[in-house]
């Protein structure tokens, strides 16, 4: 018998359910937007440009809202997690920037630790007491190459993918630390991780040679996955039945394309001592705190 290889299509029916996505103006984040909004959960999609989110909502069935959000500026952080009321069932923090030229947040955190790992650290625990099911956080394969030296956020030699590792290493060891404070605090609440593969969007392209970027997207036409296959880790992790801290990705050679499955991490996103650090470091850097107590 044919193992049943999962997709968006097996997404159950999530009528009277509340879904944010971060970055869901494009390329994964719109996917996985329009997958929730299909399947019958109000979905709002939280991005930077306004505008190009009405677009991407306008072209989706169901019930959809946009939100501003932007993830380099911990002001409108704050500003759309007290904006928010009621329960949000599930949250997917999947915005992100990659391989820019060096950079800094609003708040003059290095661009790509600042907004792909402390904006989303911050906005998960400003909306965790509305979260009633999951939070699933982004990352990348891409992790296997980051080094995390918290005494040199700067990155004092950057580079682009250096820079970019070392974020999505970020987004792993925060989902690990994130998971063992909510079964500390005897929390339902499941925090869990996916990467997409190799998917066509324009991540990664803004700034960079348009001779190169022309390359790229030539490839990605031909070999990428669509966003709405790119989606679908980020859709199994949020609906099926998957391990606190479990991660999720595509089953394929090379976990470049294919259906989602748990997959593996480095030893590095798996220590358990580097991510408490990591949450101690951010909550300074942020003025954000783990809201829940511990059980007593």
């Amino acid at each position: 018998m044919t193992k049943h290889r999962w997709a968006a299509e097996d997404l159950p029916d999530l009528t009277g359910r509340t879904v944010v996505v971060t970055g869901a103006a494009s390329g994964v984040g719109r996917g996985t937007a329009t997958a929730f909004a299909a399947a019958g959960a109000r979905t709002v999609l939280a991005v930077r440009d306004v505008a190009a989110g009405e677009r991407a909502a306008a072209a989706m069935s169901g019930t959809t809202e946009v939100r501003e959000l932007d993830l380099a500026n911990l002001a409108s952080v704050r500003a759309f997690a007290e904006a928010w009321q009621g329960d949000l069932d599930v949250l997917v923090n999947n915005a992100g920037v990659a391989m820019t030229p060096f950079g800094r947040t609003a708040d003059g955190f290095e661009l790509q630790f600042g907004t792909n790992h402390l904006g989303h650290f911050a906005l998960t625990n400003l909306l965790l007491p509305s979260i009633t099911s999951r939070v699933v956080t982004v990352a990348s394969g891409a992790h296997k190459v980051g080094v995390l030296d918290l005494d040199d956020l700067d990155l004092a030699r950057y580079s682009p993918p250096k820079a970019y590792g070392r974020s999505k290493l970020a987004n792993l060891l925060f989902t690990l630390e994130l998971d063992r404070r909510l079964r500390e605090a005897g929390s339902p609440v499941l925090a869990v991780a996916s990467h997409p593969g190799y998917t066509a969007s324009n991540l990664g392209t803004k700034g960079r040679n348009p001779y190169l970027v022309k390359i790229a997207n030539f490839v990605g036409r031909h070999f990428a996955q669509t966003e709405a296959q790119g989606a679908w880790p980020s859709l199994y992790a949020a609906t099926q039945d998957v391990p606190g801290a479990g991660y999720v990705g595509p089953d394929g050679r090379f976990e470049l394309h294919g259906h989602p499955t748990l997959v593996g991490r480095s030893a590095t996103a798996s220590d358990p001592v580097l991510a408490g650090r990591l949450w101690e470091t951010s909550e300074r850097l942020t003025g954000v705190t783990f809201p829940l107590s511990a059980k007593p």
